[in-house]
């Protein structure tokens, strides 16, 4: 995904939206994403979304939660966070609408740590097809 096209979807998301999205924080010039996982996360969404997984406006409140549990507990409120906000909101929607387990998600989580860890610097990080069926599927 182009940075002009996270930017025309993260408009139109508002768009259905309305006052309840935030957005992440940004300059004319800046880049949507600054790091890979980020645009992953944001693909990972607009996809579930396409799938009719959720709604925008479901999106929406899913995020808004996930920035106000951090708030409460503390957390940045100048936009640093915005995508660690946005995949735990990922997250819990796809929890609450049953499309994985708390469990498989921990897995995966637990998988891709392991990936990363076995990957040396400035490599990008592989997971496997076999540690994802693993997490999703263990092996008996």
């Amino acid at each position: 995904m182009t940075p002009g096209n996270a930017q025309a979807t993260l408009a139109e998301i508002a768009a259905h939206c309305g006052q309840g999205f935030a957005l992440p924080p940004s300059a004319d010039d800046a880049q949507v994403f600054a790091e890979p996982w980020q645009a992953q996360a944001f693909a990972t969404t607009v996809a579930l979304h396409q799938q009719g997984c959720f709604t925008w406006g479901e999106w929406a409140a899913a995020l808004s939660a996930a920035i106000a549990r951090a708030q409460a507990q503390g957390g940045h409120d100048d936009g640093r966070d915005y995508y660690l906000h946005w995949l735990d909101a990922l997250e819990h929607l796809v929890a609450a609408k049953g499309l994985a387990q708390g469990q498989q998600l921990a897995a995966l989580a637990q998988a891709w740590s392991d990936a990363a860890a076995a990957t040396p610097h400035g490599q990008p990080i592989e997971l496997s097809a076999e540690a994802v069926g693993d997490a999703i599927h263990p092996p008996r």
